[in-house]
């Protein structure tokens, strides 16, 4: 949730384009906007939709009180009568698109806005900067996911990001799938189970590995993990199952080949009769890291820099624009960039995704005007957020993450099976327009 107004989450041509729009008469144009990515990023065949919750999170504190106005005021970004307006703002139009947790591809209208142009407008920086970071975080982490199978990975990636980027990437990683994170306020913030144990700094602080062990388990008992690579990592297992014995949580491995490490280390657990005692790795893992471990006796992941970067790819690239408007007469006409290599196409947009007898998707069918024909097992993907500037419950803080979480497992579960290889390749599915 949002600790201060959001309304300066934007950048400075917004308020300048309302400030003219109000000077022409046009900014009160019922207008439609549409947030989309033109393509994925490269190598990936899908990308799933996030940051909606925190967007109409922070809709609700979207407002120009004394203090913004009276900066906006000094540095003379807009004139008096743009002012005016702010003073007044309170966003009063709709919000639809795809729920979060859902696959999208290129060209899906993840957000629509429908309102006047001012409204819309001024959304704008705030709308992409939650959509392209929190979208990248969880296409990313649901490639990791998908190379996991079923063991369970732990977002831990705060200290790699800005401390407000950390929480959205954590919200962002468990609508992918992960089980849990190390961010508290995460974990406060939305509901999120949060875990950690402790790292080398702690073994370093004692004179030995093994009182560090010992004050360890004494404190948070035998179940707890033990970080065993301070120094020679063959004697920290022994150690650790000493102090620990049979009911020795897990053991952590942070460093070396951590393939050829988990192998051996699980055999010298098993010799020591430590049979339940998981292995836990972690550094530097990424989704092919995580695919190359597959063969190898690990119980669970921890994730930290590639997750919060997007592994390799850090924005979504979604872009925002206006796609119809009315016209002097009042009616409602398409507009579109039309440059070669941006272009756009214009019009009210309705979703839906086709799935076959086997529930499989085979298509996205994108209706320019209307909703497409559909089959009755068809799926329609636009959901309505706000109604006229009312934010729906259900969409924003715990239970939005936990629906978003059910979205994205079922959305997966939809997917040709082609979509958890990590190769390169086109959309998983096309995107097919329908006039």
């Amino acid at each position: 949730m949002w600790q201060q107004p959001t309304s300066l989450f934007t950048d400075h041509y917004e308020l300048t384009m309302l400030q003219a729009s109000l000077h022409s008469g046009a900014a009160h144009r019922p207008s439609v906007f549409e947030a989309f990515a033109r393509r994925l990023p490269e190598g990936r065949r899908y990308g799933v939709v996030a940051g909606t919750g925190r967007i109409l999170e922070g809709l609700k504190e979207f407002r120009f009180g004394e203090e913004q106005l009276a900066f906006l005021a000094e540095t003379r970004v807009v004139d008096e009568t743009t002012l005016d307006y702010l003073r007044n703002f309170s966003f009063s139009g709709n919000i639809y698109g795809y729920a979060e947790g859902e696959i999208y591809f290129p060209n899906s209208p993840v957000l629509i806005v429908e309102s006047t142009f001012a409204e819309a407008c001024v959304l704008e920086t705030f709308i992409l900067s939650a959509l392209n970071h929190d979208s990248a975080i969880a296409s990313a982490a649901s490639r990791m996911i998908a190379s996991s199978g079923t063991r369970p990975c732990i977002e831990m990636g705060s200290r790699r990001t800005h401390e407000e980027s950390a929480v959205a990437a954590a919200r962002a990683a468990i609508i992918a799938g992960f089980d849990s994170t190390s961010n508290l306020e995460a974990g406060h913030r939305y509901g999120l189970k949060t875990v950690g144990t402790a790292a080398h700094s702690f073994t370093l602080l004692h004179d030995s590995e093994r009182a560090a062990f010992k004050a360890q388990v004494a404190s948070m008992g035998a179940g707890t993990t033990l970080l065993v690579d301070t120094y020679d990592v063959e004697a920290g297992v022994r150690a650790a199952v000493e102090v620990a014995g049979p009911e020795l949580g897990a053991v952590r491995l942070d460093s070396g080949d951590l393939v050829e490490q988990a192998r051996w280390v699980r055999d010298l657990l098993d010799d020591l009769g430590n049979e339940n005692t998981r292995i836990l790795v972690t550094s530097d893992l990424d989704e092919y890291a995580i695919a190359a471990l597959q063969s190898a006796p690990v119980d669970a992941y921890g994730v930290g820099t590639s997750l919060v970067t997007g592994s390799g790819h850090p924005t979504a690239s979604m872009v925002y624009k206006l796609v119809a408007r009315h016209n002097d007469a009042g009616e409602f006409v398409s507009v579109a960039k039309a440059a070669k290599n941006k272009a756009s196409v214009g019009g009210r947009k309705f979703a839906l995704r086709r799935l076959n007898e086997r529930g499989r998707a085979t298509e996205e069918l994108i209706g320019v005007g209307e909703l497409p024909a559909a089959d009755a097992n068809d799926r329609v993907l636009l959901e309505q957020f706000v109604v006229n500037g009312e934010i729906q419950a259900g969409w924003t803080g715990a239970e939005g993450v936990r629906r978003a979480a059910k979205r994205h497992k079922d959305s997966i579960l939809e997917m040709p099976g082609s979509s958890r290889r990590l190769q390169r390749g086109e959309p998983v599915i096309p995107t097919v327009y329908i006039d």
